[in-house]
């Protein structure tokens, strides 16, 4: 079979371009139709010529975007030519298309190079917003503002509310309250020796709590890997708003304390608190609760070294005393990393900004939801 005159073309400028012909080589892949535009941007490199490489680079893309050689070669352009901006953008659709294929060898030291670029571009651009805000007397304190400049450079990432179940449209998106916006919270947080010394007892008995995560038998097994094990304990005081009287005898100042806080009261739902228990070693998986009308309250009462919660892109450490509250619609997770158990009280409240007469609308809506058919067990919902 003869030799088509691209294909000629094509062999007789790779032979020139192995060999250092750089001139020739390019005089041939131009002669191509349509030209060969990878190796002519390779030769125009070659030659020094920026522009020619640009353009041939530019003419591979405009038949195909998401060409990732081509992408990569015209970030390195735009980096050796300064254009930093224009190579953090070729860098970033690089690197996403990277995710989504099968990645030749030889490309991986260019994306290597790609993601130490924009680490640096990154944190430059990041210093040069916190410079010109300072320069214009502009210096904050502001939580929002850091955040919303951390999102911008990628330094963190962006989460959303994403309830399994319910979405209340209008709210806020915040992953943690902060304690001082909640005036009934100090009555709470003041009964934790007493709420500890009970937990003590209980614990004395030597049982373990209930696994949180439970198969139903008329429900498919969740799928968690915690299910039916009680590494995740779970020891109720209010399930399903249903009073578990043989733990509530034995905590009357733990009960005393939740008669402060705004708990749902939903027939078949409402109120929920616990004590929530996690082994040494324990990892709850990331995970998103089924609604977010509701923010979950921590009370920490047996907090080890090296126990934390995730909520979205903030993690914190529990504290005795200290409540953290959050809201599980954002995907969030917890461990135990220490030799230790740890165990908090964990309950459900109100969402502040929700008003009371569509706390009102919300209990008559979940209670029609649950009249029609019962409703499904909660599988990896509040830590």
């Amino acid at each position: 079979m003869e030799s088509t005159p691209n294909a000629t073309l094509l062999a007789s400028g790779l032979t020139a371009l192995r060999s250092g012909d750089f001139v020739t080589a390019r005089r041939h892949f131009e002669a191509m139709s349509p030209p060969s535009w990878l190796p002519l941007a390779q030769a125009c490199n070659r030659m020094g010529d920026s522009a020619g490489e640009e353009a041939a680079l530019k003419g591979q893309l405009a038949a195909d975007a998401r060409n990732l050689p081509a992408l990569l070669a015209m970030a390195v352009l735009k980096e050796r030519t300064q254009d930093h901006r224009a190579a953090t953008s070729f860098y970033r659709t690089a690197i996403a298309q990277a995710s989504v294929m099968e990645v030749p060898a030889a490309l991986h030291p260019l994306l290597d190079r790609g993601q130490a670029f924009l680490m640096e571009a990154n944190a430059a651009f990041e210093s040069h917003l916190r410079n010109s805000l300072s320069a214009a007397g502009l210096a904050q304190k502001s939580a929002r503002i850091a955040q919303s400049i951390d999102l911008l450079t990628g330094k963190t990432t962006l989460y959303q509310q994403q309830p399994s179940m319910f979405y209340f449209p209008g709210l806020p998106q915040r992953q943690f309250y902060e304690r001082g916006e909640f005036d009934w919270l100090a009555e709470v947080e003041a009964a934790t020796t007493d709420m500890q010394a009970e937990l003590r007892d209980v614990l004395a008995d030597g049982q373990d709590f209930r696994p949180y995560v439970e198969t139903a038998p008329d429900r498919p097994a969740p799928n968690n890997p915690l299910r039916d094990d009680p590494a995740w304990g779970a020891h109720y005081f209010w399930k399903n708003g249903t009073h578990v009287t043989e733990n509530t005898a034995r905590a009357p100042a733990t009960m005393t304390a939740l008669a402060s806080a705004p708990l749902p009261h939903i027939t078949g739902r409402s109120p929920m608190a616990l004590w929530s228990l996690l082994k040494p070693g324990t990892h709850i998986a990331p995970h998103y609760g089924m609604l977010n009308t509701r923010l979950i309250c921590h009370i920490p009462l047996i907090v080890p070294p090296d126990c934390a919660l995730r909520v979205g892109n903030e993690t914190r450490s529990w504290e005795p005393g200290k409540a953290l509250i959050f809201d599980d619609s954002i995907e969030h997770e917890a461990w135990n990393r220490s030799a230790d158990t740890r165990v908090i009280l964990l309950f459900e409240i109100w969402r502040p900004e929700i008003t009371e007469e569509e706390r009102a609308a919300l209990v008559h809506l979940f209670e029609a939801i649950d009249a029609y058919g019962p409703q499904d067990a909660e599988s990896g919902g509040p830590l």
